[in-house]
């Protein structure tokens, strides 16, 4: 699309300020005139090629478009008949730049607000500006519309008109005709044809296609003299004064974020809504940076106006707090989890005249190299780590997936779903034994050994960054278990949970049905002493898992147990209960909790499955465990896809079950 600005005209009636310089040169702000503020707005969106017509003063113009170093290519075409023909006559000279091209076509003088400019240049259709809010001026443009289209524009026309502005979205077969019928106007020999407006030739076009885009109230007007002059710039000041917001999660800032921060400087003073960590965690990845050093880095960003913390994925806090004018964002949030926040924002800007910005996302090479450096170093040992630890501090309760191949992993790290105008997914995953083994076909003993277990971790590790919470079982020999914390710590595991049995394990399920010898209290928490020993980092947790309400043994000595397991350095402990009925889980909690308010609780409701995340924190639990579901739920569906092919001799009545191969690829990086 090529520009077209008209700028012949003598600007007489604008007195002093056109006795040596084009009207269009005219300051309406500090350090902004007519022509800078248009060409400005041109360049921000992308429009690269200007044809301008000029009269008087065409060189001081010419020298003045250069000095601005804006990144357009200007034609200057000089009218050497301005003072005795109109601009139609300096469209007849430029029309050698303006053949078969889509133009945006406006008037030199013409100050419009951003989001006029925008609204035009989206436009799929011909079209000019008009307001239905505006009363019909007297000597102005004025449109007649009929049938949705515009049919005559001039300034002698009333009847079924509203105000108009010249300023044009023109698309190249509207625009053919048009320049067809002013070429034709200035070459038919009559003077009168060279001095009327160019909307005569339009209006003498019988099929034109131009529909009118209605600017409401928005500025779009004119300078003519110096009452307009005071007008327009008055209604100026009053747009520097609105608000833009804008809220970003991310701790990388690549090209497209800084586009859509130029855009939305556009618009008025640009406030940033920084996402605390804690809302980062609820739907994205773990951010990289922490929040103080995010909103830091947007505050050194030129031309931001303030940077405030955004506590929730749901915008409505800030937006009633500031009443932004505009809220700003790629549209990249149309469909998906995050559609239910766009829509409660459109529906908080509605109520109360607010308006929604969506620009295109930037999805290009660059951001996907970054978001892949991101995944790295997510992925990176000492990141992963110590981000259990971090989860727990900032959200108070963590949940955790059963994950048990690289492919189960994937589920807990990208599972997401939509609740109250937010995001919830896991934020860890748990590696169990029991889980382990089932999938290898292996009895819950310990017969498969930390080797094969560590290379599931390392499926699992290969394709996720979310922390991993590892079931060591009985931790073994002391002397052995001193290697494991090390291998864990070293791979990146953020915790290993060990249980206070000793001998061959029993899984916890069978309860007293099997033989079970829980530990002694002192050698137990010697093995704890030791692993806590053998760590290099203070991000590594072992926590202390207690049998005794497994193995009914009684409330007073599982208490016994946490307080001597926490007092030889266990980072957490873990309650076990095979009842449906949470309440000695919860009693253990509350009595805990009132002598050790710091230590981690971990809880595995599998058979208690009926109380909800919110009423164990109540009682304060912080970490919960889905031990086994993916395992279970996926056995049935597998037996029942074979029953299928087996029942009918065949694979087709097995569709009915199976989730198509396309979507469970989608679930698997690039990068692998």
């Amino acid at each position: 699309m090529k520009a077209l600005i008209l700028n012949s005209g003598l600007g007489s009636r604008m007195g002093a300020l056109t006795a040596e310089q084009p009207k269009c040169m005219t300051e309406i702000a500090a350090e902004e005139t007519i022509v800078s503020r248009q060409l400005s707005m041109l360049a921000e969106r992308g429009i690269r090629e200007v044809v301008m017509t000029t009269g008087a003063f065409a060189d001081v113009l010419e020298q003045y478009c250069r000095s601005l170093e804006l990144p357009l290519q200007i034609t200057f075409v000089k009218n050497p008949r301005y003072a005795e023909t109109n601009y139609i006559y300096s469209i007849y000279c430029a029309r050698g730049h303006l053949l078969h091209e889509d133009i945006l076509l406006l008037h030199g003088d013409l100050v419009f607000d951003p989001t006029v400019l925008d609204d035009v240049l989206a436009a799929e259709q011909s079209c000019m500006t008009v307001s239905s809010a505006l009363p019909l001026p007297e000597k102005d443009f004025k449109a007649v519309i009929a049938d949705g289209c515009i049919q005559k524009v001039g300034t002698a026309f009333f009847d079924r008109a509203l105000a108009a502005q010249p300023l044009y979205h023109l698309k190249r077969t509207e625009w053919d005709k048009w320049l067809a019928g002013i070429i034709a106007f200035c070459e038919s020999g009559d003077p009168a044809q060279q001095k009327c407006y160019a909307e005569d030739a339009l209006n003498a076009i019988a099929d034109k296609q131009i529909m009118p885009l209605d600017f409401g109230d928005r500025l779009c007007a004119e300078i003519d003299n110096a009452d307009d002059l005071a007008a327009v710039s008055e209604r100026l000041c009053a747009l520097r004064e609105r608000t833009v917001y804008l809220c970003f999660s991310t701790d990388m800032i690549h090209s497209g974020h800084i586009a859509l921060i130029r855009k939305a400087k556009r618009y008025g003073r640009l406030l940033i809504g920084v996402l605390t960590d804690e809302a980062v965690v609820t739907y994205k990845r773990f951010p990289l940076m922490p929040f103080p050093e995010r909103k830091a880095m947007f505050e050194a960003i030129a031309g931001v106006w303030k940077v405030t913390a955004q506590n929730t994925l749901s915008y409505r806090e800030n937006l009633m707090q500031y009443r932004p004018d505009f809220v700003v964002h790629g549209d990249d949030w149309r469909t998906g989890i995050q559609q239910q926040i766009r829509d409660e924002v459109i529906a908080v800007l509605q109520s109360y005249g607010g308006r929604l910005i969506e620009t295109p996302y930037a999805n290009d090479d660059a951001y996907r190299e970054l978001e892949k450096r991101a995944r790295a170093e997510m992925s990176m040992p000492d990141f992963r780590r110590a981000r259990l630890k971090k989860a727990i501090a900032m959200k108070g309760l963590v949940t955790a997936l059963e994950a048990h191949s690289g492919l189960t992993g994937l589920i807990a790290e990208k599972t997401a779903v939509p609740e109250n105008s937010g995001l919830r997914q896991f934020d860890a995953m748990w590696v169990s034994s029991l889980c382990d083994s089932t999938a290898k076909g292996k009895p819950d003993i310990e017969l498969v050994d930390m080797t094969s277990r560590f290379r599931t971790i390392d499926e699992i590790m290969d394709v996720t960054t979310k922390p991993v919470i590892f079931d060591g079982d009985t931790g073994g020999l002391t002397e052995h278990f001193v290697h494991t914390v090390r291998t864990l710590e070293r791979m990146g595991v953020s915790m290993v949970v060990i249980e206070d049995k000793t001998g061959l394990k029993k899984n916890s399920l069978f309860g007293t049905e099997a033989a079970q010898t829980q530990a002694e209290i002192p050698d137990f928490c010697a093995k704890i002493r030791a692993g806590k020993n053998a760590q290099k980092t203070d991000t590594f947790m072992i926590c202390a898992r207690i049998e005794s309400l497994i193995l009914e043994r009684g409330m007073e000595d599982a208490l016994t147990r946490a307080f001597a397991y926490t007092d030889a350095g266990a980072d957490a402990v873990m309650i076990h209960s095979r009842k449906t009925d949470p309440s000695e889980i919860l009693a253990f909690a509350d009595r805990f909790r009132a002598r050790d308010p710091v230590t981690p609780l971990v809880v595995v409701p599998t058979a208690f499955n009926t109380i909800t995340e919110e009423e164990l924190k109540a009682h304060g639990i912080n970490v919960v465990i889905y031990a086994n579901q993916l395992t279970r739920s996926s056995f049935p569906a597998m037996q029942k896809a074979a029953e299928l092919i087996l029942t009918h001799h065949r694979a087709k009545e097995c569709d009915a079950v199976c989730m198509p191969f396309q979507q469970i690829i989608r679930l698997i990086p690039e990068d692998t």
